[in-house]
């Protein structure tokens, strides 16, 4: 969340950050303010009454030790009557931080000064771009045909078991979406030097607030119960993705400096509920409800995110080049980045049989706003407390990877050719009937 004392002291530059997503947050900065004012003000009152009923309770003992019990009895009623008021000023100091804390955790990060200003994905300006796209002599398949001709996902069977927007891969379409996972894993802790974990795909509400995807995106993804009870909901959810339990580990701790930077991977399915929003019956793999992934995620000192981002994007990129694949590295205007996040870099792999680009990693640098959500800090050489950067990237999406992956690598007998870098965990060159 958003630094209260910035929001104070830089009342401005929070409004015209806020502003430039074109969200309308902006509006809620008048009552933060209003909120954090009455909260000071009446903790201050607070503070000058107990010191009050500190100096009447002095003042009893001394009436006491001088016997004048009426006297004494009259300052016990006005302690009585200062603790009654204390009592009334620390609820309405609660209902002021109740609702200070459910308006700053709805207000989205600042972005950085170097996103470009922007109102949608029309104004995110092109970085750079690696290899042409495949020239074909005949016209490419989509890969919902490669899977059907070649058995590598059962999409009917998928339906029939969960619903649209599921997949059931079989044969070698099974075979290549656990290869690819292993290859990611292997890339980012052998060569890029990630620490792998593997989470939990089930976490806690404080776990999907830390990273900001609570509350504003509460009503896209899973919640559980335990058989029926309904009174269960709410206190677990299937993970949308492995940026929320890994970025969450050290939630509440204070590190110490020498153990950053921080670099996990993690390997996890997400679930997603809000991708029927956007035509998921539709048949393919586009968008999907479950689909694998490869996160990577950092925990870096301040100082040191903006380097570390553009070192995260190139890990992603790594992926793409070594399977052969075209695509374009995008920076997010401030319209279109993400509620937690400072800056953006999307990274869009070209699909032949689609005729357009698909995103397949999105890496962000959040600065401390997720940080500051799970009161998690560390310690300077110098002493003092601070809240580190974290970091997230896809490292990268599988199920748009597959997709580009078979489109590009088609050929006309039908076959699908595998990237030598993947040839040794698939062990084989290619896929045919």
């Amino acid at each position: 969340m958003l630094d209260i004392k910035l929001i104070r002291e830089q009342t401005d530059l929070v409004r015209q950050r806020l502003t430039s997503r074109n969200g309308g947050d902006e509006k809620f900065v008048d009552e933060i303010l209003s909120l954090d004012e009455l909260r000071r003000k009446l903790l201050t009152e607070v503070e000058q009454l107990k010191a009050q009923r500190n100096k009447v309770s002095k003042e009893i003992g001394a009436l006491m030790g001088q016997k004048k019990f009426d006297d004494a009895e009259a300052k016990k009623k006005e302690t009585r009557e200062i603790g009654d008021r204390i009592v009334e000023l620390d609820q309405r100091v609660a209902e002021a931080e109740q609702k200070l804390h459910h308006t700053l955790i709805a207000l989205p990060n600042l972005p950085n000064e170097s996103v470009p200003a922007g109102k949608s994905a029309e104004d995110n300006p092109f970085i750079r771009s690696h290899g042409e796209k495949p020239d074909f002599a005949f016209k490419p398949k989509s890969h919902v045909d490669i899977c059907e001709q070649l058995k590598l996902i059962d999409f009917a069977r998928a339906a029939k078991l969960s619903g649209s927007g599921f997949l059931l891969y079989t044969n070698w379409g099974a075979r290549l979406e656990r290869a690819l996972i292993q290859f990611l894993l292997d890339l980012h802790t052998t060569d890029h030097d990630y620490t792998e974990v593997s989470p939990p795909f089930v976490v806690g509400p404080q776990c999907l607030e830390g990273v900001g995807q609570f509350p504003k995106f509460k009503d896209q993804y899973y919640g559980l119960a335990v058989g029926d009870d309904q009174n269960e909901l709410g206190k677990l959810y299937l993970i949308p993705t492995a940026e929320t339990p890994v970025a969450n580990i050290h939630r509440e701790e204070i590190l110490a400096e020498k153990q950053l930077p921080i670099k996990y991977c993690a390997y996890s399915p997400c679930f997603r509920g809000e991708a029927g929003a956007a035509g998921v019956g539709t048949r393919g793999m586009i968008r999907v409800h479950q689909f694998d992934k490869v996160e990577l995620i950092k925990i870096v000192k301040p100082e040191q995110g903006y380097d570390e981002l553009e070192k995260m994007v190139a890990n992603a990129e790594r992926v793409l080049q070594l399977l052969g694949l075209h695509y374009k590295v995008i920076l997010l205007c401030t319209g279109d980045m993400g509620f937690a996040s400072a800056k953006t870099y999307d990274i869009e792999v070209w699909a032949p049989g689609q005729g357009s680009y698909l995103e397949v990693s999105s890496c962000s640098n959040c600065e401390d706003f997720q940080s500051r959500r799970m009161g998690m800090r560390f310690k300077t050489d110098a002493g003092e407390n601070k809240f580190p950067h974290i970091l997230n990237g896809s490292g990268t999406a599988l199920a748009r990877l597959f997709v580009a992956l078979l489109e590009t690598h088609q050929q006309p007998d039908g076959s699908v050719l595998i990237p030598p870098a993947l040839q040794p965990y698939l062990k084989t060159d290619r896929i045919h009937a």
